[in-house]
């Protein structure tokens, strides 16, 4: 499962010490902001504010590709360690309209980083970009399942590591522990350098024109990734009913919620390593049917009637989530020329975070005139929608696959001198 490469295992390391410091510094701020202000608003707005910044995270990266000065990944982990020093300090000395801002700082930071790392991870795949994505390439493969359990065992770790040094020591400390990690981060990767150089120049405005002109001209990649943003939406309108569907209908109370959530998470590192089985398998099936496992995981929160049966239905879902979220990353990479996968995960990473603004009010007005059986239901049934622009993607990658096999035996009669193995 750890990639050959030594310089990709520091990214490994870099990524998956990012992912739990994250954590550190959203509980231990999300505990701070409700006993300083008992105010669900408040919290609300301390994710607002981690969220909205995810609009710049594309230029954000087209700026440090265009530097050909060595150290500005470090750097920005640098800036993220000091934004979470003082947030410590925020903490203590309790001011929220700062501690806002400079948790936007925080995520804009982040999501940048995680972008620049998901991108030079995929730069070990030696091909071009193609129409289709199948099938995957191996080496690339490798590193997004690498990177891709990292995130799923943070997702079941973090928060319980977090929440044990908020309790313990107090969120000051915790925020301390989150800068910790940033500084981790920036030594681990001091000799990284995301510099693409570019025929049209250093400018960022010129650089995001041509991923966006890439995008234009790339209808399948288009119609990838806003197939994906309206099933983020609904993935993510799940989180809010699921603290009600746990203690008002199942009657299963605390406990029963954090079953829920650990049942989920257990099914994501599950997930994880199917994908990362699944380098002979198809990206657009692996696609297709982790969104189908969600849909089916929400349908199942619908009609079970026991927490035994519904946190079944979690642990579907978490493996579809698993896998959807990889097979997501590695798709858009297929796709993608290597000089414009920074930008391209920028924009993935913008969706992502972009997504709850849409899914968690949308969430909200669904609970309030429906019960969490009748929400999750919905939900589940936007989401086999969304399945089905998956499939149709998948069958067209599918076929163009098939045309291009077929052309090439035609393609070496015509031109006897030229291999497979060749350009």
């Amino acid at each position: 499962m750890l990639p050959s490469s030594p310089r990709l295992r520091r990214i490994l390391t870099a990524y998956t010490a990012n992912q739990l410091g994250t954590w550190f510094g959203t509980v231990a701020l999300s505990v701070a902001v409700y006993d300083h202000t008992h105010s669900a608003i408040a919290v609300t707005a301390l994710f607002v504010a981690r969220f909205l910044p995810a609009l710049a995270v594309p230029a954000l990266v087209a700026r440090v590709e265009a530097s050909p000065r060595r150290g500005r990944l470090s750097a920005i982990y640098a800036i993220e360690a000091a934004s979470a020093a003082a947030l410590a300090g925020l903490v203590w000395r309790f001011w929220l309209p700062a501690i806002l801002a400079l948790v936007a700082l925080d995520g804009a930071g982040s999501l940048t980083a995680s972008s620049l790392l998901r991108a030079e991870a995929a730069r070990a795949d030696p091909e071009p970009a193609r129409a289709d994505p199948e099938p995957a390439a191996p080496s690339a493969h490798g590193a997004n399942a690498a990177l891709n359990l990292a995130l799923s065992v943070s997702v079941v770790v973090g928060p319980l590591l977090a929440a044990s040094a908020v309790e313990a020591f107090g969120a000051p400390i915790a925020m301390l522990i989150d800068a910790a990690s940033f500084l981790i981060c920036g030594a681990l990767l001091i000799d990284l350098h995301p510099y693409i150089e570019e025929r049209i120049g250093t400018s960022v405005g010129a650089r995001l024109r041509a991923a966006w002109e890439y995008l234009r001209e790339t209808p399948s990649l288009r119609a990838l990734l806003l197939t994906e943003a309206a099933a983020l939406v609904f993935f993510e309108t799940g989180a809010p009913a699921e603290v009600l569907y746990a203690k008002a209908t199942l009657h299963a109370g605390d406990l029963g919620y954090g079953k829920l959530l650990s049942a989920w998470g257990v099914g994501m590192v599950l997930g994880s390593l199917l994908f990362a089985r699944g380098g002979k398998r198809s990206l657009g099936a692996m696609l297709t049917g982790g969104t189908f496992a969600v849909g089916v995981a929400y349908v199942g929160f619908a009609a079970a009637p026991s927490l035994e049966l519904a946190a079944l239905a979690a642990l579907v879902g978490g493996v579809g989530n698993g896998v959807q979220w990889a097979s997501l990353i590695g798709t858009v990479q297929r796709l993608t020329p290597r000089r414009l996968h920074g930008r391209l995960m920028g924009t993935v990473e913008s969706i992502g975070a972009l997504c709850p603004l849409i899914g968690l009010p949308l969430s909200g007005l669904v609970l309030t005139l429906s019960s969490p059986r009748i929400a999750f239901l919905i939900f589940g049934l936007a989401a086999a929608a969304a399945t089905v622009g998956f499939l149709r993607l998948w069958l067209g990658w599918r076929a163009a696959s098939a045309d291009a096999a077929s052309a090439a035996p035609l393609a070496s009669l015509e031109h006897p001198g030229t291999s497979d193995s060749g350009l």
